[in-house]
């Protein structure tokens, strides 16, 4: 399968502060990657190196194999792309916008995909696009690079300032048409919830460093949540290998692993840590970036 993007040995600053070093990853085509991660944990960033609007300290991104900073034209106009600020030209209606960007895109344009999730929103052609919600506009936005016919998607944000009606709506659209047309989209979202219904694969990032790249299914069938009870004087390291944030509430001990249950009971002994009634738990998306991330 053909790789779409590829990320080789990304290492970027911003002035002194290290953003993150030799990041490696890459899409194939055909599927839809989320990348999760904190604030500042370089989620923007990456969409900007991938747009070619930012290039890195060092290292290699790949998209349609050509460096994303000195991307060909025509191979440009098979991405689409969506960041902060969305739609321009915000005092036309929905049908003017819709004929003012075909004008860019001739032979590929389909309205059709446009005016479908216009239908869906229940937005009337004549209406203006700064009478709307900032939810609505964005929605407006998505509608136009669908419109593009593209054959990478990167949607920063693509759920904001969405009600959770509209955002589960926009997932299943977006998934379907992905689906559909063999699309290949590289997205991020502060709502992972919206993540876990659209993803194939996930990436979770932390400060500097991936800590899980894999197919979300994959993800979900292998992390667990461990609970056990432990003396209350009991010690525990905030850093064990194989067990992701240790967090201890006076006899109660909780943290997230991929080992098996005998694996964390060899291991909790070898550490040296007194405890009873361990018991595992599946998890969905959300918790498990939680627990491999930490609360804070």
């Amino acid at each position: 399968m053909e790789n779409i993007i590829e990320c080789i040995n990304l290492t970027h600053y911003y002035g002194k502060r290290l953003i993150y070093k030799d990041l490696n990853f890459f899409v194939p085509q055909g599927r839809i990657l989320g990348l999760l991660g904190k604030n500042g944990t370089g989620k923007t960033t990456t969409i900007n190196i991938l747009s070619g609007y930012l290039k890195p300290y060092s290292g290699k991104c790949l998209i349609f194999n050509q460096e994303a900073n000195s991307i060909l034209p025509e191979t440009r106009k098979k991405i689409g792309l969506l960041i902060e600020g969305h739609v321009q030209y915000q005092f036309m209606n929905i049908s003017q916008i819709e004929k003012f960007y075909s004008q860019f895109f001739p032979g590929q344009w389909r309205k059709d995909a446009y005016y479908s999730l216009m239908e869906k929103l229940k937005v009337a052609p004549n209406q203006k696009i700064n009478k709307m919600s900032n939810g609505q506009r964005s929605q407006v936005a998505l509608g136009l690079i669908l419109a593009q016919n593209p054959e990478l998607l990167v949607l920063d944000d693509f759920s904001l300032g969405l009600d959770p009606g509209y955002r589960r709506l926009f997932v299943e659209y977006l998934r379907d048409y992905a689906k559909s047309e063999n699309k290949t989209v590289f997205l991020t979202s502060h709502i992972i919830q919206d993540m876990e219904q659209l993803i194939d694969d996930c990436i979770i990032m932390d400060y500097g460093k991936i800590l899980v790249q894999m197919p979300v299914n994959d993800l979900l069938g292998k992390i667990k949540k461990y609970r056990c009870y432990i003396p209350e004087k009991q010690y525990v390291s905030e850093s064990i290998d194989g067990l992701f944030h240790p967090e201890k509430n006076k006899v109660l001990l909780e943290f997230f692993s991929f080992k098996g249950e005998q694996e964390v009971i060899e291991l909790l002994k070898k550490e040296g840590i007194e405890f009873t009634n361990l018991q595992s738990y599946s998890v969905g998306l959300e918790d498990a970036f939680i627990g491999l991330t930490g609360k804070y």
